[in-house]
């Protein structure tokens, strides 16, 4: 009987977060495939598992592939785990994947942690549509081609970025983009904690000043101010609250989505509205 390969999902920051059945995985599997052991190690120690680990990262995954699918078709059971969050989501275990779907080999993917999906659903923004483009290119130049790719998506982006690279990668971001809502994630289940909202020149400003910390997820809405409030008509906020209550939304809804398409936040919604209704 084959082996399978169970892909589990680990904490990303608060060890907490973690299922009962990925534990319970890690414990009963002859063998964890793990990115940094060391890192892992912490873990496991923290939920009392003793399973072996076996280092597997981006250096070594194409022989390290071979070797795991051998032992998988011996009928070894293996979990791959990354250093946070889902495995092969910008981080190894892609090929390994891959090769044991091509070969036949049961593959069980569990559900779990994801910086991207924690982010996006904290971020405020559209959450319909979600275009994950993981790391942008270093370099300032390949950086402002991808975003022009990207520019015409309708979509919110996510990006992942290194906190020494935020500053620029905001500037060419506004640059190319235009001017849209945005949010930087950062540490996030962690301590310090943080979620930065503004439109993007004022996240320009902010972090030109300041260089953050720890682990960050950039995420972008998917249209310009400019463009938001130009598609809507010289209708007052009150009466688009009144549209929108009309149609079945509540009051609350509906001044949320008044002001999202007015590009204004919900604070400044509601300020005009008592005005408008003075």
């Amino acid at each position: 009987m084959r082996g399978t390969l169970f892909i589990v999902a680990t904490p990303i920051g608060n060890l907490a977060d973690i299922s009962h059945r990925a534990i319970q995985v890690l414990k009963d599997v002859d063998l964890i495939a793990a990115e940094d052991t060391r890192h892992t190690r912490k873990l496991l120690q923290h939920y009392g598992i003793t399973t072996k680990t076996i280092i597997y990262h981006e250096h070594n995954e194409q022989a390290r592939t071979e070797e795991l699918i051998a032992q998988l078709q011996q009928g070894k059971t293996i979990a791959l785990v990354s250093d946070a969050g889902t495995p092969a989501i910008s981080d190894p275990g892609f090929r390994l994947v891959h090769a044991a779907a091509e070969q036949g080999l049961p593959v069980v993917a569990l559900p779990g942690p994801s910086a991207l999906v924690t982010a996006l659903v904290g971020s405020g923004l559209p959450t319909d549509e979600f275009f994950f483009a993981g790391f942008l290119p270093a370099r300032s130049s390949a950086r402002q081609q991808r975003l022009s790719e990207l520019r015409s998506l309708p979509a919110t982006l996510i990006f992942y970025e290194a906190p020494h690279r935020l500053s620029a990668t905001l500037v060419d971001a506004n640059k190319i983009l235009g001017e849209r809502r945005a949010v930087v994630a950062r540490e996030l289940t962690k301590l310090h904690e943080e979620f930065r909202r503004g439109l993007l020149s004022e996240l320009v400003s902010y972090y030109s000043a300041e260089e953050p910390r720890g682990e960050i997820v950039l995420l972008i809405d998917r249209e310009e101010i400019s463009s938001l409030t130009s598609t809507v008509t010289q209708e007052s906020i009150g009466t688009l609250v009144e549209r929108f209550e009309s149609e079945g939304l509540d009051h609350r809804a509906s001044l949320k989505k008044a002001a999202r398409e007015l590009g204004l936040s919900r604070a400044e919604a509601y300020r005009r509205l008592v005005v408008e209704r003075k």
